[in-house]
């Protein structure tokens, strides 16, 4: 059996590949963006099984099979929530939630195993699958979190946030009126949590509301800086691979 991940956080693709090596299961190719893999398959015979993430540092993933067609099963690794799995749990194998559980690897391997046709053609509904992911009113986003202050609970506004920011394996929320308050949770978590029109992710370290941004500047190696009303701890760079879909966000 040929496997493939297509993951964009290497970690995150190793740590995949280490619990499949444990499945005795071997993959053959890692990649890390939407235009490698579209690359790799005009030029490569098309796997047995995908694991595949949907949202890439270059785009979504679906954005794949709009260009080639792919002729191999697929099983989905996400932080998506409910909404949006749905339309991929009609056409995929399966679908395991980030961080992978060993166990769900096993089970979504194993009914891949017991299903697989002969030869096999994957047809995803792109158009339903763009409508889930780009219409956010149709989805609840939080307007407010809780958080520990001393022995206190505080409840914080969403639009009161400046910014979410990773230090020392703590994730923060950077407050308009200069606080930074420790969260229960990590960035990665947050992702199905933001409103996509108000935060975007500019960095591994950072999530930005975009209704607090001061200033944009240019920075070095074709990067941006973010300038926020109240925010000074840390420089907040926009990381090159994620420039383009920034400006996109912007507008």
């Amino acid at each position: 059996m040929k496997v493939i991940i297509i993951e964009d956080e290497k970690p995150a693709a190793r740590r995949l590949g280490r619990l499949l090596s444990d499945l005795k299961i071997e993959v053959s190719t890692m990649l890390h963006s939407v235009e490698e893999a579209i690359q790799w398959f005009r030029e490569n015979e098309h796997p047995d099984l995908i694991f595949l993430d949907i949202q890439l540092s270059d785009g979504l993933s679906f954005e794949i099979f709009e260009l080639v067609e792919i002729r191999s099963s697929v099983i989905f690794t996400t932080a998506f929530d409910e909404y949006a799995l749905q339309a991929f749990k009609l056409n995929s194998v399966d679908y395991l939630l980030k961080p992978i559980d060993n166990a769900e690897l096993e089970s979504a391997v194993k009914k891949y195993q017991i299903h697989r046709p002969a030869e096999q053609r994957i047809s995803l509904h792109f158009e339903d699958i763009k409508k889930l992911l780009s219409n956010p009113l149709e989805r609840d986003y939080k307007k407010r979190f809780t958080v520990n202050v001393g022995q206190h609970l505080k409840i914080i506004n969403v639009d009161e946030i400046e910014c979410f920011y990773s230090e020392n394996k703590g994730t923060y929320a950077a407050m308009v009126d200069g606080r930074n308050y420790l969260m229960d949770t990590s960035l990665e978590s947050l992702e199905p949590e933001l409103h996509p029109n108000i935060f975007f992710r500019v960095s591994r370290k950072f999530y930005i509301n975009i209704n607090h941004i001061k200033d944009i500047v240019s920075y070095t190696n074709s990067r941006l800086e973010i300038k926020l009303n109240r925010f000074r701890d840390q420089e907040i760079v926009v990381s090159r691979e994620r420039v383009k879909d920034f400006k996109l966000w912007l507008e």
